[in-house]
C-alpha cells in the first residue's frame, strides 16, 4: 500500500536543489509504468554503467537512442507490416511491440557508446565530473597572499 507523502517541505526548505524534490515527487507517484521491454542496470566500475535492455525481435535500425537534458531516451518502433496477419501463432510470447523507455541521468552522466549483442542492447554511461568540480588540496602557507599582494 502506497501512502502519499507531502513534498512541499522539502520545496521550502531545499534551495536550490528543487529539482530533487520534483524527483522525489514523481517517483512515489502511483502511475502505472510499463515494464517492457525488461532491463538491467550495472555498475561496471565507480563512474561508469551500463543499461541492458531485452530487445528480441528488432534490429538497431528500428531502435533510437536520445540523450537530452539528463534523460535518456529509449525508442523502439515496428514497421507496420500486413505479413503478421497472415501468420498464425498457436503462442506469442515475444511481444514485438513499440516502447519508450526514459531514464532520468544524474549531473554529468553521459553516454559513451551503444551495441546490441544477442537479442540485448547495450548501452554504456560514464560519469564525467568537471576539473572545477573535482575536490582538490589546498596548501597551508606561512603568509596569507592577501596581505603579501599589498607590500
Amino acid at each position: 500500500m502506497r501512502t502519499n507523502t507531502d513534498f512541499s517541505p522539502l520545496y521550502r526548505s531545499f534551495i536550490g536543489f528543487d529539482h530533487l524534490a520534483g524527483l522525489l515527487d514523481k517517483a512515489s507517484r502511483a502511475d502505472k509504468q510499463s515494464s517492457y521491454p525488461p532491463y538491467n542496470i550495472e555498475l561496471l566500475a565507480d563512474d561508469q554503467y551500463r543499461i541492458t535492455m531485452a530487445v528480441a525481435g528488432f534490429a538497431e535500425n528500428e531502435l533510437e537512442i536520445e540523450s537530452k537534458q539528463n534523460n535518456l531516451i529509449v525508442t523502439g518502433t515496428k514497421p507496420t507490416n500486413d505479413d503478421k496477419s497472415s501468420r498464425k501463432f498457436l503462442h506469442q510470447g515475444i511481444a514485438e511491440r513499440n516502447f519508450e523507455r526514459k531514464f532520468q541521468l544524474g549531473d554529468h552522466v553521459k553516454v559513451i557508446g551503444a551495441f546490441m549483442e544477442n537479442g540485448l542492447l547495450h548501452i554504456d554511461l560514464e560519469r564525467e565530473i568537471p576539473e572545477a568540480l573535482k575536490p582538490r588540496k589546498i596548501a597551508i602557507n606561512g603568509k596569507s597572499l592577501l596581505n603579501s599582494n599589498k607590500e
